[in-house]
Parts: structure tokens; C-alpha cells; sequence
């Protein structure tokens, strides 16, 4: 099983910008899929997920009401839209997917490589 995380870049805060997390030889169906996030020297720590089956979504409460995900059956992806940007929003950010259970930083079944987010001030 492969993740395959795109979409980040350079943008000034307030900005938009859209991860995809793209998977390959897995089919998603009861798994829980999630982003998550990193900068040097700190932990990774939970930004999202949905579960797979009826798309019920968990934030943290630093993305509330500036982020959302959803996912694309059809194209086994799972998005990540990402708005009113702020500076330390910049990270890496990683999607990974638990099978059956909910996906958390301690508790995952597959990584994606990670994909840089950087806000400008």
C-alpha cells in the first residue's frame, strides 16, 4: 500500500492550498485516513481524519473552521482543504490510514511521504 501526499507549496498567509492523498494496491473501506503535521524539533501531531465508510470527520482545534477533508471513492483519495493560512500552519504534512480503527499519530497502519506547506507572513 502506497500514499502517495502532493499539493503543497509556498503561499502567503490568508491563502488557500489543497493536499491530496492518493492511495494505491488498498481500496479504502473501513479504514479511518488522516493528516498530520511536523516542523524540526517538535512532534507530529494530528490535523484531521475521516472515516471511510460514512465520511465523519475529527479536527483539531487549531484547523476548526479553516480546514476540511474529504475523500473521492471513485479515486481513493482523501483531500485536504486548507484555508485563511497562517504562518504556523507551515510543516510538513504527512496522510496516513488506520485499518478499522481511528487513525492517530500513535496509531497508524501506513504513512505517506510528506508534502511542505510554507506561510509567508
Amino acid at each position: 500500500v502506497q500514499l502517495q501526499a502532493s499539493g503543497g507549496g509556498l503561499v502567503q498567509a490568508g491563502g488557500s492550498l489543497r493536499l491530496s492523498c492518493a492511495a494505491s494496491g488498498r481500496t479504502f473501506t473501513s479504514d479511518s485516513v488522516g493528516w498530520f503535521r511536523q516542523t524540526p524539533g517538535k512532534e507530529r501531531e494530528f490535523v484531521t481524519s475521516i472515516w471511510w465508510s460514512d465520511g465523519a470527520t475529527n479536527y483539531a482545534d487549531s484547523v476548526k473552521g479553516r480546514f476540511t477533508i474529504s475523500r473521492d471513492n471513485a479515486k481513493n483519495t482523501v483531500y485536504l482543504q486548507m484555508n485563511s493560512l497562517k504562518p504556523e500552519d507551515t510543516a510538513v504534512y504527512y496522510c496516513a490510514a488506520k485499518r478499522r480503527m481511528a487513525v492517530t499519530t500513535g496509531n497508524v497502519d501506513y504513512w505517506g511521504q510528506g508534502t511542505l506547506v510554507t506561510v509567508s507572513s
